[in-house]
């Protein structure tokens, strides 16, 4: 089980593109990394609330791209985001909260990392759109921000938190969209490994708690813009959250 998770880790969080000869050797070292990857599951586990801000501290964060989210911006470049409040938990260094916000789309990045949230800060505190958002040091399922959100965006969030926690993720986003609301999710890992983070998904997992809440998927599909790695692994879902009271 742990070789299995060691290779899920070492090809699912590469981001190079396979082509690269760097990608190559990086993927060739993965079989002398994988203290490291033990070490950063082992710090998670033993210290489940301060083990991500540790993991950013030590620059133990192989989820983290870079860069933005490419399908993300395709959505944001095509016009067919949801404007005005967004939401992006599990936010990191920010890439995707500084690429889709603009005077149109105000966007809220969360993360319960005190030095996630210092490092995002640092990168975009002085771009150019700056007033179009924010970074909050919070965790998710206690936040109770004063006004709801037009779309929520989930990538590698639902897949760090441990499974049985994710009815409470599913009525969380509930109570912190608007109705009407969306919900969209790049749902990875899309395998068979055992143990995590990060846990497997499947589509099935996503409907099984989002259903009861009232919120429903629109489409799912294959994410055509995945990194080359993680290709074959994600897949696009965008749901809606039908009328119904929340709980702010």
């Amino acid at each position: 089980m742990r070789t299995h998770l060691f290779t899920c880790f070492g090809l699912l969080f590469n981001t190079l593109p396979l082509t690269s000869p760097l990608s190559r050797l990086t993927m060739a070292r993965s079989n002398t990394s994988k203290p490291k990857v033990d070490k950063l599951q082992q710090l998670l586990h033993s210290d489940p609330s301060g083990g991500w801000d540790k993991c950013w501290e030590k620059g133990m964060t192989p989820w983290d791209l870079g860069q933005p989210t490419p399908i993300l911006v395709h959505l944001h470049q095509t016009g067919t985001l949801p404007k005005g409040r967004a939401l992006i938990p599990g936010c990191g260094s920010g890439h995707d909260v500084w690429a889709i916000a603009s005077p149109e789309r105000f966007v809220v990045g969360l993360d319960v990392s005190e030095n996630a949230i210092k490092q995002a800060t640092k990168l975009f505190s002085s771009s150019k759109s700056a007033e179009n958002f924010a970074f909050l040091e919070a965790d998710f399922f206690s936040w109770r921000p004063t006004q709801l959100f037009d779309l929520i965006f989930d990538y590698t969030f639902f897949c760090a938190i441990e499974p049985e926690m994710r009815s409470r993720w599913a009525s969380k986003i509930r109570d912190l969209l608007k109705p009407d609301g969306e919900l969209i999710t790049l749902i990875f890992p899309i395998s068979d490994h055992e143990g995590g983070p990060p846990y497997k998904v499947s589509v099935s997992d996503y409907e099984e708690v989002l259903h009861p809440m009232g919120i429903r998927a629109e489409s799912i599909v294959e994410n055509h813009l995945a990194i080359p790695p993680r290709r074959g692994r994600e897949k696009l879902g965008r749901w809606k959250r039908s009328i119904c009271k929340s709980l702010l």
